[in-house]
This record gives C-alpha cells, structure tokens and sequence, in this order.
C-alpha cells in the first residue's frame, strides 16, 4: 500500500489531536495548548504537552513525542496500517487502493480471520459439550472459575484427526493447512494438528483470534505438553505476545506490564487479580517481543520460574534486550521461589505473596552480575580475570554509549569490590615492619600527620585532590575500587566531571598499558609536587602506596562528608533526639576509624623515612612506647 506523504499530511491536518488524546487522557487548557500527566511515564506534574496547531504531542519529562498515528500506535497498541485506517475512517478519508498483490495478500488474511474465528467457535462448543468432559474436569483441577474459562475463550479439541475438518467444512482444505489447523503431509490426507487438548486462543492487538495453543490432559512421556500453532500469514510467534489485548489497557492503570513464560501463568494471575500479565509462546523473548512490552511500560516486570530454566531464560531475555537499551527503558526481574510457578506460588502463599515479588524487583544489572558471579567458581585469580571478562562481553552489546558507559562502570566498580576487598586495619601499634625483621616504629610522625590532615582541608586541598588523581593514574587497578569516592569528588566540583568520567572509562587501558585515545595531560590537572605524598614517589612500595592513596580518598571525600553529616544530624536533636543521637554515634565512630587509619599511613611514611635514614647496623629502638587505645 503506497501512502504518500502528501496523503499522510492530509490525514494528520484533519485530526483534532486534543479529541484524540483526550478520550484516553484528562487534559487541561495551557494557553494555546494543552497539558496532562504524562501517560508514557510516572509523574507528579504535568509535563506532557500537546499542540493542535503543530500537530503534535511531546513529554519534556521522558521525550516521547509524535503525532495522531504514533498516538495510535504507542497507546493503542496498533500497527502502523491498522493506525491509519481508524484516522482515515474518522476523518472521512479513502485509503488509497493497495497494489493487486497486495489486495490479495490482504484479501486471504481476511479469508484466514474467518476460518479462525469459525474454528474458535467450534472447540469452545466442543469444551460445553459431551467430549469435552475429561477437559472441564482438568480446567476443575487446575481451580479456574467459570468466569475465567469464558473469559479467555478456552475449548476443546476432540482426539480425532477429522473432525475439525468436518466441522469446517465450509472453508478449503488449504485454507485450514495455511491457518495452521491441519497437518499436510506428502502422500497422506490433511489431518488435524491439535487433538485431545484443551485449546486457548491467541489473539492480536485488535483481539481477533491469530492462532492457537493447546494443552494435554494428563503428561504423557514421549508427547508435547503445550502446543502451538505454526507461524502463518497471521502469526509470527516472535512478533506477539499473548494476552497482548487485554494486559495493554491494564497496565495503564497499573503502569505496569508482567511477562511470564507461558499463557497458563498469565491465566493464573488474572484469577488472582493481576490482569496485566503477558507470556511469550514457546520462544525466549525477542526483540520485538521488548519493544511490544516498552509500549506499555518504561521498565516491564519480568517473572520467571525459580528452577534453573527460568535463570536461563532470564538471562537469554537480558541478552536480548541490553543492545536495546536507551534512556529511561529497561527490564526489572523477578525469580519465583526454587519449583514455583505463578500459579504454584498463589496457590500455596495467596495473591499478597505474589504482589510482594513484584514489589522487590532487581534490576537488568543485578541479574547480569549474579548470574556471571554464580556461573563458575571463583578460586583462582584465573577465574576472577574470567568473570570480569564475561561482564564486559555483556557490556559491549551495549549500542547506547552513556549506558554502555554507566555499565561498565557499575559492574567493574562490583569486580572490584569483589576481587580486591579492602583490608582490614587492626587497632594498635603498626606491625608490619616487625614482621618482615625491620624496624617496629609506634609513634605516628606528627609532621606527615599534621601534613596530610592540613591537605584534606583548606589551603592544600587542591593539591591533594591533584595528588589522588595522578595516583589512580599510577595506580589504575584502584580506580573502579574507588569509583563512589571519584563520582562523589566530581558532584562536589563540577570542574573534575571530565578528569573523573576520563579515569572511569579508560581505567582497563591504562592497566593494560594500552594507548589511549586522549592524552591523560589533557584532562588531568598538573601533578603536586611528589616529594608531599608518597604514593606518587618513585620507588615506593606498591602496597603501601596503594593503602595510602585510599586513605587520602578518605581524606578528600569521606570524612568531609562525614563531618557535614554529623553537622546534619546535630539540628535534629529538637525534633528526634534519639534517631539524631544513634545516627551521630554511627558517623563518630567511622570518623574515629579514619583517623585511626590516617595514623596508619603516617607511621609507615615515618617508618620508610626511618629505614631510608638508618646506617648499616644501626636499628630503631622501640622499647617502652607501646602506643595504647
């Protein structure tokens, strides 16, 4: 069908977008507009706007933007053509004739419509009537009322190969074998597909029956306990979903669509109230699948069985949808208990256990970074160097680049945390020069400690914020150990946003020793001077400089925070005496250990001046100043 652009123009200027809009939104006259809650996204206050005289709608909260046949579309569900023929017919236009192939083409999709419809009829007669005893005796088991069987349009098919034929007569063999009814085979008659099973339509957007799924009565070894139709003229089975219909005018009321694995499920959560539930058909979600659920939902809730199928199946939808991804638009995941399904899981805990699921959602990112750390043991650095892999192998499918970018930080800043815990720092006099048979210095040297703590503050703050950040460039394994602190230090100071996003993305580079597609002195303020901090010395000792650039961290970003906090805490002394007392308590207590931690870092700066000092036979006497806490 040839639309021109002229046409569709004709078509837009005859549509009163307001009327429109306004028979699924409430809105409000603003000036020469109009203005509403945005439908496409959750919000307080207006921010959806729409103007007749340009002809279009547009959100400045979430962007969606578009004119009469993107409304149809993103708010009714409808496809493109099926968008323009509603327009057409109330603007009292004539839809230009399609091309004779296409005519035909649509003429047997409409042909096809009337044979499912017709074979809709018969299995649902068959349901109510004598055969379809041992069928109602299993919907009986499976506790749906007789509300829900109508309402889903549920029937059934005879275990007889000829009968469906028989009773759709009407309709050409060839008919029946292209809508999928009946199974050709070469040198044998047409015979029926389903057989003894208890049938459920699949319908499409417009509700019209598309095809069929069936399921048998009792499990039989050797026989497919679901079946569904074939792809055909009218169904592709990943291009919907079912229920699709009737979940699309739920979840606006909801602002939310749940996909479960199979329409069983789907059936189960709407006996229970939950009528915004979708399932794909025998298939992992697909791509299109996810743009139908973004339709309506930014972020859709998908449930999967707690057995390692639903895990996979989670993970295959991830996998699927991450190049995807943009703005405002991604999944939330729920795992059910270990061997529960929906309908298992309302059965034993009530419909509150299941709306408390949903309620406690993970995110696309959290199932990415449990599955990977779950998938293989984690023994060796060999195994650790793999899962960080196999993250950045999700993170590239990524085409977004500011998702990408997001990520990749998110998840290698988890690595980190995982891979190199921080250690532990016993209170007490500082022992690993005693360890390793050099001199046990217990005193903290009052100059490094006055020199770090007048650097954290005050007139040499700059110059150790300058110092941390070509210390991550000395140290680039640190970076994403540290990245709350660096994201922090670039809130703080907006002038540090381009050195912290530089540090952040390239930080496997510069441990890889890889060359880089910007100069780090092109971004990276001037270095301090190195000589006033030893993590930036030459010849230090890795390990220690290490400890000692996160105890600057701390300096720079923690404590001043803390001290802001606790400050905070004080003015609620009024209105929350024991909340503001407890939470102070918290804050002076971490304060406490950073200080401790900062007499750490000072005694060993003290203890490699001392060594670097001593003469051959000369040793540091320690005898009777054991420091005490």
């Amino acid at each position: 069908m040839a639309l021109s652009p002229q046409w569709l123009d004709e078509l837009k200027s005859r549509i009163t977008l307001s009327t429109l809009i306004q028979r699924d939104v409430k809105l409000q006259r603003a000036g020469r507009e109009w203005k509403a809650c945005c439908p496409f996204h959750n919000e307080a206050t207006p921010s959806f706007y729409v103007n007749d005289q340009k002809g279009f709608y547009h959100c400045f909260g979430c962007q969606a933007h578009g004119s009469a046949i993107d409304w149809m579309i993103e708010q009714r569900g409808l496809q493109f053509i099926d968008a323009v023929k509603e327009l057409a017919a109330e603007a009292g236009m004539d839809v230009p004739a399609p091309d004779p192939r296409a005519a035909e083409r649509a003429e047997k999709r409409a042909s096809l419509h009337d044979v499912m419809e017709a074979a809709q009829n018969w299995f649902v007669a068959r349901l109510a009537s004598d055969e379809g005893v041992g069928a109602r005796q299993y919907l009986e088991r499976r506790g749906l009322s007789q509300r829900m069987i109508e309402h889903f349009g549920f029937g059934y098919a005879p275990d007889d190969k000829t009968s469906l034929k028989k009773a759709l007569s009407q309709f050409d063999e060839t008919m029946l074998v292209e809508a999928g009814l009946l199974i050709e085979v070469e040198d044998k008659i047409p015979y029926s597909r389903f057989r003894g099973r208890v049938m459920l339509p699949i319908q499409d957007a417009r509700a019209r029956v598309i095809a069929f799924g069936g399921r048998i009565l009792e499990d039989r070894d050797g026989v497919a306990k679901y079946l569904n139709s074939p792809d055909t003229p009218l169904f592709d089975k990943g291009r919907n979903l079912y229920n699709l219909h009737r979940a699309g005018p739920a979840s606006r009321k909801s602002e939310r669509v749940i996909a479960v694995e199979g329409y069983m499920d789907v059936v189960a959560l709407a006996q229970a109230g939950f009528e915004d539930a979708v399932a794909p058909m025998g298939t992992a979600l697909t791509e299109h699948q996810v743009e139908l659920l973004w339709r309506m939902a930014d972020k859709p809730v998908l449930c999967f069985d707690g057995d390692a199928a639903g895990k996979r199946a989670a993970m295959r939808a991830a996998s699927r949808t991450l190049p995807l991804l943009r703005p405002g638009y991604s999944l939330q995941i729920v795992q059910l208990p270990a061997g529960l399904d929906p309908d298992d899981l309302i059965k034993q805990q009530g419909a509150e256990a299941m709306e408390q699921l949903l309620g406690n959602t993970k995110s696309l990112l959290d199932l990415i970074w449990e599955h990977e750390k779950d998938a293989q043991p984690l023994n060796s650095p060999e195994d650790k160097a793999g899962l960080k892999a196999r993250l950045m192998d999700h993170v590239d499918t990524i085409e977004h680049p500011d998702i990408k970018s997001l990520y990749r930080r998110e998840l290698l800043d988890r690595y980190g945390a995982f891979a190199f815990p921080p250690k532990e720092f016993k209170r007490g006099g500082f022992q690993r020069g005693a360890a390793f048979g050099r001199p046990q210095i217990e005193r903290a040297s009052p100059e490094v400690v006055g020199q770090l703590r007048r650097a954290a503050g005050g007139a040499f703050r700059d110059q150790l914020t300058q110092a941390v950040l070509h210390g991550f460039l000395r140290y680039p394994r640190e970076i994403h150990r540290h990245a709350d602190a660096l994201l922090s230090l670039s809130k703080s100071d907006k002038r540090l946003a381009e050195t912290v996003d530089f540090l952040l993305d390239n930080a496997q580079a510069l441990e890889a020793g890889r060359e880089l597609p910007i100069s780090p002195s092109k971004v990276l303020p001037p270095p301090p001077d190195k000589a006033r901090f030893s993590f930036l010395s030459e010849g230090s000792d890795p390990g220690v400089a290490r400890e000692e650039l996160a105890e600057a961290v701390s300096l720079l970003v923690e404590k001043p925070a803390i001290d802001a906090a606790i400050a905070a805490a004080t003015k609620r002394f009024d209105t929350d005496p024991e909340g503001a007392f407890a939470e102070q308590q918290r804050l002076r207590k971490r304060k406490l250990e950073i200080e401790t931690r900062l007499g750490h870092m000072a005694r060993k700066r003290a203890a490699a001046q001392a060594e670097a000092n001593l003469s051959p036979g000369e040793s540091v006497s320690t005898a009777g100043e054991q420091e005490t806490d």
